[in-house]
């Protein structure tokens, strides 16, 4: 090998890690990638963590909102039950109203045409509904038994207090009164 040198401009001296400049990139390359794939490897578990917990809390969601439809299918039958007796109730009460507007129209009519009305007879009524002394789950029991309120025994009276009396009606009322 030839060299070519000036005797004007100094020479430069290599160190041994400059003459052979393969050896040690190629250490600290091999170091970087390592350092990168452990780097990768760990974010990658990390992803997998959250990815599986999240997959966890989804199937979670299905499984309520699945029971969420069971419920609103529960809901919508007790509300059915509820609308058919208030349904009924409002017919029996539309009957009942027809025939005392008709009672009414032929109390009318025979005024117009001068004839008494007796005022102390008792006038007939329609029939008072089985359900008229009722709560609204006592009437939706009555029509779908599987559902609605269990039906109540009589209760007894409660015990007396003595600072009160107690009256009960010919309707079967039951008011108390406090005596002084």
């Amino acid at each position: 090998m030839t060299m070519i040198s000036e005797p004007d401009i100094p020479a430069i001296e290599l160190s041994e890690q400059e003459k052979a400049p393969g050896k040690a990139s190629r250490a600290r390359t091999i170091g970087a990638v390592a350092a990168g794939a452990v780097l990768v490897t760990a974010i990658n578990v990390t992803a997998a963590i959250y990815l599986y917990r999240g997959v966890n809390d989804l199937r979670a969601l299905e499984a309520r909102l699945d029971q969420l439809g069971q419920f609103e299918q529960r809901i919508g039958a007790r509300i059915d039950t509820v609308n058919n007796g208030f349904q009924s109730r409002f017919e029996t009460l539309d009957r009942q109203l027809q025939a005392s507007f008709g009672q009414i129209n032929g109390n009318l009519a025979r005024l117009e045409q001068g004839q008494p009305v007796a005022a102390g007879a008792e006038t007939p009524r329609a029939p008072e509904p089985s359900f008229a002394n009722t709560t609204v789950a006592e009437a939706s029991a009555g029509e779908n038994p599987s559902v609605g309120a269990p039906a109540f025994k009589d209760k007894a009276a409660p015990p007396a207090n003595p600072s009160y009396q107690r009256i009960q009606q010919a309707d079967g009322k039951v008011y108390y009164k406090k005596i002084n």
